[in-house]
Order: structure tokens, then C-alpha cells, then sequence
């Protein structure tokens, strides 16, 4: 039983990790350079991440600018900056690139808050998956003798106790992005 709660643990946690890496890379007016993560640049041949060929910083609240460290991949990045989805066309002045963030309007804050619950819900659905598989794994234990009926209710006490934290979690998460979302 302790494997089967150990494990359904760690499956919602990873739910919780992905949630946190999919706000990271939501653009909520300022500038956040987690928002390149996901921008790959073709380096010799092989997609390597922006900030692995690149000083990446935010010296405002709205600009980033990433300055190569070999100056000849300057319109690579800028190419793999214009293909991404981050909607942002990067200035180029031969040295460094600059991303300029426009201020959200109120519309566009509300859809991206609508996105923000989405994923939370998301979230939710794939957490209370692992706690239907991990009560199907406590009632086939059972079925197999390796579990006494005490032991089995006991067990689905502690995986729904887990469920309601990651549930709870969550939601403060999702109330949280969508707080930094609405500010400004």
C-alpha cells in the first residue's frame, strides 16, 4: 500500500510541475524571460535553447534583450524568435536583440485568465485520474489477498487526503496567475 501512495504522489506531483512550467511560459505584460524556454536556435546544426547561446536579461519591467555570445547567430535567434508563438517581432540594433511587451488590454487579460482557469481544470481532471488509478490498484490489491478490508479503506482515505492537497494546491495556483494576470 505505502508503493501504491508513494506513487500516487509523485504522478500528482508531476501534474503540479508541468502546471507550474505552463504558467511560466503565459506572457502576463512584463517582460519574462521564461517565456524564450521553449524558443529553440538551429547552432550548428543542432536546436539549442536561446538562453544557452545568449545573456538573457530583463533591464525594464516591458523589455528583454538577449545579446549572443558569438555574434554570428544574431539573426538565427531572431528567426527562431519570429517563427515562435510568443508574438513579439524582436528588434535587432547588430549587437543584441530586444523584445518590447506591449501593455495587455483588459480583453486580452480576461482570455488569458479564461486560458490560466483552463489549465488549472485541466490540472484537476488529470489529478483526480491518478486517484481513480490508484484506487483501481488499493481494490485489485484486495482482490489478490494483499490487502484486509481495513487496510483498503485506510488506503483510499489517504490517496482522496492526497487528492484533496494537490487539488487545493492547484487552485491557489491557478488564483495566483490569474491575481498577476489582472494587476497592472
Amino acid at each position: 500500500m505505502k508503493q501504491v501512495l508513494s506513487h500516487t504522489e509523485e504522478r500528482m506531483q508531476r501534474r503540479i510541475n508541468h502546471l507550474t512550467e505552463e504558467f511560466k511560459g503565459i506572457r502576463a505584460g512584463r517582460a519574462n524571460p521564461n517565456v524564450l524556454d521553449k524558443v529553440k536556435v538551429d547552432y550548428y546544426g543542432t536546436p539549442t535553447p536561446v538562453n544557452q547561446v545568449a545573456s538573457v536579461s530583463v533591464p525594464e519591467a516591458r523589455i528583454i534583450t538577449i545579446q549572443p555570445w558569438d555574434a554570428s547567430i544574431l539573426n538565427d535567434i531572431m528567426k527562431a524568435i519570429q517563427t515562435s508563438d510568443i508574438g513579439i517581432n524582436p528588434q535587432n540594433d547588430g549587437k543584441m536583440l530586444r523584445l518590447t511587451f506591449p501593455p495587455l488590454t483588459e480583453d486580452r487579460r480576461k482570455e488569458i485568465v479564461k486560458d490560466v482557469a483552463k489549465l488549472g481544470e485541466n490540472t484537476k481532471v488529470q489529478i483526480r485520474n491518478v486517484r481513480r488509478d490508484s484506487l483501481d490498484d488499493l481494490k485489485k490489491m484486495k482482490k489478490n489477498g494483499d490487502l484486509t478490508e481495513d487496510d483498503l479503506k485506510n488506503g483510499e482515505k489517504k490517496v482522496q487526503d492526497l487528492t484533496d492537497k494537490f487539488i487545493k494546491k492547484t487552485d491557489a495556483m491557478t488564483a495566483e496567475k490569474q491575481k498577476e494576470i489582472m494587476e497592472l
